[in-house]
């Protein structure tokens, strides 16, 4: 049948009256609406808009429930939570607070009666402080510092101070203005740096624990300690002197460190070798006295024979170390015998003699002795007529 052929019942959009009469009028809204309300007390109705007594097709009492303890369900799985190894979980209760739990699985009463919030204890926070301020010498300096910081006590964090960071930063300020105040510009900006620094983490600490913030500073470090920008330049010049100076009296002393060592190592040797001379000097000394008073005693007991002796030994000890034969031509032996080996070993000797009286490190004692040997002026004019 196609859509658009006339009669009755042809027209699929004009099928003849409406349920409920009218003709082709709308259907009634509130009619509607009270069907609906019927239809949810799982009766018609009895005219004052509440349900019947008496069973209909609406949706069932048991369903409605189901799906009422499905909503208690969610809400009640909506209270569980995990609090990390580095957080802890505040429960507020109505906002106020009524513990405080500790890593792991935890549950609270949802919304609207509990709310938790889980905040990061051990976390390093950090805040940067940028000041120009007054030195005790009156001078300004600017100074610009980090501070570091984390969370000693969750509750007073939370509830004790109304802004924490807000208190924090204004303690910093504090803190760092009462510790520049009492010191030195040359201080601040030389060798000080780290005292100021540990010098304001102590005083901050002391008036954050005093408004009960619960934050503890962790490290306090000075970045930066400098003169204004118009003066800066002469600062700059005077700080490489003074570090001029350091380095030349580091140098000074390090080669003092050297010098000194090695002088009272010579010295202290010069000594010993001075101390073993005077004691081997006094030794052979009194070595000679004993010997002498000894010939002496042995003299006046047998002079003449002392006297020979003394000569004799003279005389071995001249003509030992001499290069020269002396030959008695009175004799009439009729075979000569000549000491080879020790005209030989004497003339090494006199050769070895000749040249460290060259050099210099000859005996000059010994030259005379060896160069020229007594002799006999008869014994002589006799050599020279034959």
């Amino acid at each position: 049948m196609a859509w658009n052929e006339p009669g009755p019942n042809k027209d699929p959009w004009n099928q003849g009256p409406k349920k409920g009469g009218g003709g082709g009028k709308p259907p009634d809204l509130d009619a509607l609406f009270k069907r609906f309300k019927q239809s949810l007390g799982g009766g018609k109705g009895n005219g004052t808009g509440l349900p019947s007594s008496g069973g209909g097709g609406g949706i069932s009492r048991g369903l409605v429930l189901l799906l009422v303890g499905a909503l208690v369900v969610l809400w009640g799985l909506s209270g569980f939570y995990v609090v990390d190894e580095q957080q802890r979980g505040v429960v507020l209760r109505f906002g106020q607070h009524i513990q405080t739990n500790e890593p792991g699985l935890r549950w609270h009463v949802p919304w609207p009666v509990d709310t938790v919030e889980v905040i990061n204890v051990t976390g390093v926070r950090s805040v940067a402080e940028n000041s120009t301020m007054l030195t005790q010498d009156e001078n300004i300096v600017d100074v610009e510092l980090t501070v570091q910081y984390r969370l000693s006590d969750v509750e007073k964090f939370l509830f004790a101070v109304a802004e924490p960071d807000r208190a924090l930063r204004q303690s910093t300020q504090s803190a760092v203005r009462e510790v520049v105040g009492t010191s030195t510009m040359d201080f601040i900006i030389t060798e000080g740096r780290q005292e100021v620094a540990e010098r304001t983490k102590l005083l901050l600490q002391q008036k954050l624990d005093s408004y009960g913030t619960g934050l503890f500073i962790t490290e306090v470090n000075l970045r930066a300690a400098r003169p204004p920008a118009p003066v800066q330049s002469a600062f700059e010049d005077a700080i490489k002197a003074r570090e001029d100076q350091v380095r030349l009296v580091n140098e000074a002393q390090a080669y003092a460190n050297d010098r000194l060592p090695r002088a009272r190592g010579a010295s202290a040797r010069l000594v010993e070798e001075a101390r073993g001379y005077s004691e081997q000097a006094v030794a052979r000394a009194e070595g000679d006295a004993s010997r002498f008073s000894a010939l002496l005693t042995e003299y006046r007991q047998a002079p003449a024979i002392t006297r020979e002796r003394l000569y004799l030994d003279v005389m071995s000890e001249v003509f030992g170390r001499t290069t020269k034969v002396i030959i008695d031509v009175d004799s009439n032996a009729p075979l000569m015998v000549l000491p080879l080996d020790q005209l030989r070993g004497g003339m090494a000797g006199g050769d070895a003699r000749g040249d460290r009286s060259a050099s210099g490190g000859g005996d000059p004692a010994a030259a005379p002795r060896g160069g020229a040997t007594p002799q006999d002026p008869n014994r002589a004019s006799r050599d020279r007529s034959r």
